[in-house]
């Protein structure tokens, strides 16, 4: 089957899920009949789903939030135990209710990239443990699985059909003829864009946005939808409460076009959505877009599509400024957010399993700052890793280091690394905190060696005997941070003020500072101030909009006196509410 070859109408497109049924959105897709029969086999998959669901049921305890740990299945590890028990065991013993849902990345059988080169869906790798243990982690947290949709590995059953010209698989990749124009394509990646796989039929040129092993699908084909579809809620009955659509952008592929977050793929994320509204338990869907902040947020649609996305400018923005103790761009951008539309929200996150984007920064500093933002990530034993800008240039794409590292690595930077953290904590959205972040763990070049991949740098191992031995010393470096970040989002629990739903606004303040006021409906006004620079810093209250008074800094309960200015302690982060009298 081959590309669509023509654009669908974006109008049509852009209808609330709530106007639409299945058929009009998949008639925007596919010919009439192959929508009508697409609609009937997934309205029968969503009655089976809900033949085995219970109203509302998730077995992680409520009350425990929306903060999300992330982590891969074997980020923690120990001797004849499988890594989903000994992960099990960490989070019980050092991590508790401070988080209340962990998105455990792809822990399915997988040939390549740590787990986003699919062999199998359905299963749990063996090498972690199985089905069992991801149903006793679900019991303490709710658990978000990874959607790997745009492509899966060249190992994958599917593709051995293609390879022998087999149904299914024959029909689910897609093909280009030699020398197509793919000039225009976005890509992430330096590698090739089609590679050339030997057949039964002989060569076959398919699509490959990621590597060689990771061939993309071919939504244009009804059947691979419900391939995906059927897979979500396989995902939904094993307990997946959130779902995590990786790398939606580049899913739908037109020649002549970018590729990239083409409207037909806002129209299978608009698909999902209503299967999920369908399920007799609530499900939230999030979308993984590292591209610029206009096209990310787009992903919201009308508030029919992804019930989350992420917050991408954030990390890169955050690390500029503590790194070069400059908050300007930072505060511009925070100043200039919209909020997202009413019962969506955005993830927060300044440190995950890839690299830190660069692409979001477009528009946001120039060329020269960013530029400057990469030697001072090679100064700190990182990498940069590129992308194809076309016309046979190359373009930074991500930074390849360990956030602790990139903020210096060392003892004498834990105060610039909690206060970034601290701050993240407090920003509107729902917060995600990456292990390796959480526990301070430095650069892994020995992972990198290993692998040959630079993002190998932060996707370490942890011994979990090793774990607890440092941990039981409340002055090692992972202690001290773990201990402060954790204690910030149990805080955050507590305070209306800082709920997800609650709006945030920026203030003007000095480069060196960053300050928001956070107002719930009911309850008292909270500040949140905080420098990333390592000196004292004077601020004045009236740029804050803080009358004198006494004032209390919920993340230690130290009490402020504050008349006309305050001194700002170097790197520190405060989260004030005026004292009771």
């Amino acid at each position: 089957m081959g590309l669509k070859d023509t654009a669908i109408d974006a109008t049509a497109a852009a209808q609330p899920s709530g106007a639409q049924s299945l058929l009009p959105l998949l008639g925007l897709l596919y010919p009439a009949e192959d929508a009508r029969d697409l609609a009937t086999r997934l309205e029968c998959r969503v009655s089976a789903a809900n033949a085995v669901l219970v109203d509302g049921a998730s077995g992680a305890p409520s009350g425990r939030g929306d903060a999300m740990l992330i982590l891969y299945g074997d980020s923690v590890r120990a001797k004849d135990t499988a890594p989903l028990a000994a992960l099990q065991a960490f989070l019980r013993e050092h991590v508790g209710d401070a988080f209340g849902r962990l998105h455990l990345l792809p822990f399915f059988p997988s040939s390549s990239d740590d787990g986003f080169a699919v062999v199998d869906y359905r299963r749990v790798d063996h090498a972690l443990g199985g089905w069992g243990h991801i149903e006793e982690i679900a019991r303490d947290y709710e658990p978000m699985f990874d959607l790997v949709l745009n492509h899966c590995s060249r190992e994958h059953l599917w593709f051995a059909d293609f390879v022998s010209g087999r149904d299914p698989g024959r029909h689910y990749f897609i093909t280009l003829s030699e020398g197509s124009d793919t000039s225009r394509v976005v890509r992430p990646r330096s590698s090739p864009v089609v590679t050339n796989v030997p057949t039964y039929a002989g060569i076959r040129h398919v699509w490959t946005t990621f590597s060689a092993d990771q061939v993309d699908l071919n939504f244009a084909n009804p059947d691979v939808l419900f391939e995906m579809a059927d897979i979500l809620l396989f995902y939904v009955e094993r307990g997946a409460r959130l779902v995590r659509l990786d790398a939606v952008a580049f899913l739908w592929k037109r020649l002549g076009t970018s590729c990239m977050s083409l409207q037909e793929t806002h129209v299978v994320v608009k698909i999902l959505r209503v299967l999920l509204e369908r399920l007799r338990v609530a499900v939230t869907l999030i979308t993984e877009t590292n591209v610029p902040h206009a096209e990310n947020i787009s992903y919201f649609g009308a508030g029919d599509e992804a019930h989350a996305v992420y917050q991408f400018p954030l990390a890169p923005l955050m690390l500029h400024s503590y790194l070069f103790g400059d908050a300007t761009a930072f505060s511009r951008w925070g100043a200039a957010l919209e909020p997202p539309p009413p019962g969506c929200s955005v993830m927060n996150f300044i440190a995950s399993h890839d690299g830190i984007g660069l692409r979001p920064l477009e528009g946001l500093l120039p060329a020269a700052a960013i530029d400057r933002l990469v030697g001072r990530i090679h100064e700190r034993g990182g990498f940069v890793a590129m992308r194809d800008a076309g016309g046979g240039q190359e373009r930074p794409y991500e930074l390849n280091i360990t956030l602790f590292s990139a903020f210096g690595g060392e003892r004498s930077n834990l105060p610039a690394f909690i206060g970034a953290h601290q701050l993240l904590v407090a920003l509107q959205g729902w917060p995600g905190i990456y292990l390796q972040a959480l526990l301070a763990r430095p650069n892994d070049l020995q992972n990198v060696e290993r692998t040959g991949r630079t993002r190998s740098i932060n996707r370490g191992y942890l011994d979990l005997d090793e774990l607890r031995a440092e941990l039981a010393d409340d002055d090692s470096i992972s202690a001290i941070a773990l201990h402060a970040i954790t204690r910030a989002l149990r805080v955050r629990a507590e305070l209306p003020a800082l709920a997800a739903s609650v709006p945030q606004a920026f203030l003007q303040v000095p480069a060196g500072v960053i300050a928001l006021r956070r107002d719930a409906p009911t309850g008292a006004a909270l500040w949140v101030i905080a420098s990333v620079r390592d000196e004292r810093q004077r601020v004045e209250l009236a740029t804050l909009g803080m009358p004198p008074g006494n004032y209390v800094d919920r993340l230690t309960g130290a009490v402020w006196s504050l008349e006309i200015e305050m001194a700002l302690p170097p790197f520190a982060t405060l989260w004030l509410m005026a004292a009771e009298p």
